[in-house]
């Protein structure tokens, strides 16, 4: 792991829980909260699937790249993002440059179980791509990106949290 940064930078699939898990890690740690999801929904001001649908895909991703490539000031803050912004690199080296990141790791399956509301959900997918497309594109993205993986299959939510808590504190001790 780079140096020790004092952001925890969640990433992931769509359903892997970053934004619950991120707030419940922010007020175990005492830090700060941040979605970016809702950083481009209040930029835009409408429902990620509505700006999908309005700027298609390629828009999307562009206004997720601006606004996650722009973050910066943040301290001690728990970050999650969008499960696509693993899609572009210029995001990502500027997430990597802000914290430590932290990757969601869930079985395909348990992702499928998880999430049901795919049109009004606002997940970037290709016409005729299935989920496991998407999971099978992401995941290398994720592991490569990743200074922490946290594998929370079959745990429930406090469990993950503590999962995650030991994890970044091992991390950072070993830095």
């Amino acid at each position: 792991m780079r140096q020790t940064l004092d952001n925890v930078i969640f990433i992931g699939m769509p359903g892997s829980g970053k934004s619950t898990l991120g707030v419940l890690y922010a007020k175990a740690e005492m830090y700060a909260f941040c979605d970016t999801d809702l950083l481009i929904q209040q930029k835009e001001r409408l429902p990620l699937f509505k700006i999908i649908e309005k700027k298609g895909i390629e828009g999307f991703s562009e206004i997720e790249s601006e606004i996650v490539s722009g973050l910066h000031g943040y301290h001690r803050t728990v970050i999650a993002t969008g499960g696509s912004v693993v899609l572009s690199g210029s995001a990502m080296e500027n997430l990597r440059k802000n914290g430590v990141i932290v990757y969601i790791k869930l079985p395909c399956e348990e992702i499928k179980r998880r999430v049901r509301n795919i049109t009004t959900r606002g997940l970037v997918m290709r016409s005729g791509e299935t989920l496991e497309d998407v999971y099978r594109e992401r995941v290398p993205l994720y592991e490569k990106y990743a200074d922490v993986t946290v594998d929370c299959t079959g745990l429930r939510t406090e469990q993950s949290v503590e999962k995650i808590v030991k994890a970044i504190k091992e991390a950072r001790k070993n830095t």
